[in-house]
């Protein structure tokens, strides 16, 4: 675990399925869209990016972001996290920077940019920053189906990390909403 002193916090909001898979084996996320959001209700989204100063991402999750096909979504500076990606798409290059190394060291040089509440984005990056003790808050949406296989949110630890369920909400269409704080 990491006892670094840090400002700011690193956040996550995410939705699983009900068997906790943020993408089925195939790397999709159809069943994102098996139940229709609640009308005229972001579910939090624009309340959670008012809060952070920088995304930071993991390579698949930036490739799924481009493969939606539509204008860049994000107002924030993005940072995608990847030991592969050598380049940004040019119409990018202005909004999305690589970073690469442990856990720590990105986060060290995002933090030396000057962005302190990070929205920390994708399965292996929030793992990795899980096992190095540096999540503060995690927003999950669950989806209620089962899809059998795929990504999982929560990998192997080294030990137990201790949360708190802060908030927890039920909408209309029978997804679940809960915020947990890191306990330190």
């Amino acid at each position: 675990m990491n006892s670094m002193k840090r400002s700011g916090q690193n956040k996550v909001y995410i939705a699983t399925s009900l068997d906790g898979f943020i993408a089925d084996a195939n790397g999709k996320i159809d069943f994102l869209d098996t139940f229709p959001f609640p009308e005229n209700d972001d579910m939090g989204y624009y309340q959670f990016m008012n809060q952070i100063d920088a995304i930071l991402m993991g390579r698949k999750s930036f490739e799924t972001v481009l493969a939606f096909g539509v204008e860049w979504p994000y107002s924030k500076p993005v940072f995608v996290w990847s030991e592969t990606v050598e380049t940004i798409p040019v119409n990018l290059v202005d909004k999305v920077k690589l970073v690469n190394g442990n856990a720590l060291s990105v986060l060290v040089s995002i933090q030396k940019e000057g962005y302190a509440n990070l929205y920390i984005d994708g399965g292996k990056t929030i793992q990795s920053f899980l096992r190095e003790g540096l999540i503060d808050d995690m927003i999950i949406t669950t989806i209620p189906v089962l899809i059998g296989s795929g990504v999982p949110l929560f990998g192997k630890l080294d030990s137990i990390v201790k949360f708190s369920c802060v908030d927890s909400k039920v909408y209309a269409n029978g997804v679940v909403q809960s915020r947990y704080s890191r306990v330190r």
